[in-house]
């Protein structure tokens, strides 16, 4: 049970005093009574609300997928660049955050949720979520250099790093899938075999891929099928 002016505001209806003037003015039904308390305690899951005869559907969470753009930074909030949630035009961002994060010059696929829950499975070591990437490099990337990234290279860590999969697209393209999340892991990798990352695009992660509908900047809600998966650890 919750205040029907908290399901308002979590509904993007406004602001809890601007809800509460939308109830004064009879535009919210209750199981199609008209309700001017916003003070009420209805069932959000069970009770059907209306706002000017629209039908609002209840969400406990938000789950969003982003096509990050360089030039933005992985965080809430900053103090000099512009943030993954300012992209999210409006969008509700209370109590959103990103799944893990995106160096600034990385492009690709960001999740965006208010479920910390699930954040924290993606991100936890022992899951070994996958991710991959598309990966431009400076030079030729040669067959030995494969085995060596797939077997696990040495970045300056405690241990190498753990199993990849590469795979060669050109001489110089590839796509490498990883299942850790070390700082820079992906670039500390290129150099561990004498390479240098030119550019950087996360194409998946975990079951997620990326919307190749979805032009650099732009976001769409994730569907009832793409959450289900990520929540059951589908590969």
């Amino acid at each position: 049970m919750m205040r029907l002016d908290k399901y308002l505001v979590a509904m993007q209806a406004g602001s809890r005093s601007e809800v509460k003037d939308l109830c004064k003015k009879g535009l919210v039904t209750v199981n199609g009574a008209v309700c001017k308390q916003s003070d009420i305690k209805i069932d959000e899951y069970k009770d059907e609300v209306a706002l000017r005869g629209v039908l609002l559907t209840y969400e406990k969470y938000r789950y969003y997928m982003l096509h990050k753009p360089a030039g933005v930074v992985t965080a809430t909030k900053d103090n000099h660049d512009k943030t993954v949630l300012d992209l999210l035009s409006g969008v509700n961002t209370k109590d959103l955050s990103p799944a893990g994060r995106l160096d600034k010059d990385t492009e690709g696929l960001l999740l965006i949720t208010s479920d910390g829950e699930l954040i924290h499975n993606l991100l936890s070591p022992k899951k070994h979520v996958d991710k991959t990437y598309y990966v431009k490099t400076r030079d030729m990337v040669k067959e030995e250099h494969l085995k060596q990234l797939e077997k696990g290279v040495d970045i300056g860590e405690d241990s190498l790093t753990l199993p990849a999969r590469a795979k060669l697209l050109s001489e110089k393209e590839l796509l490498l899938t990883i299942c850790e999340g070390k700082f820079h892991q992906v670039k500390r990798m290129l150099q561990a075999v004498d390479n240098e990352v030119l550019y950087l695009k996360r194409m998946s992660f975990g079951s997620l891929t990326l919307d190749e509908n979805l032009a650099p900047g732009e976001f769409r809600p994730l569907t009832d099928r793409e959450i289900d998966k990520l929540k059951n650890g589908e590969k």
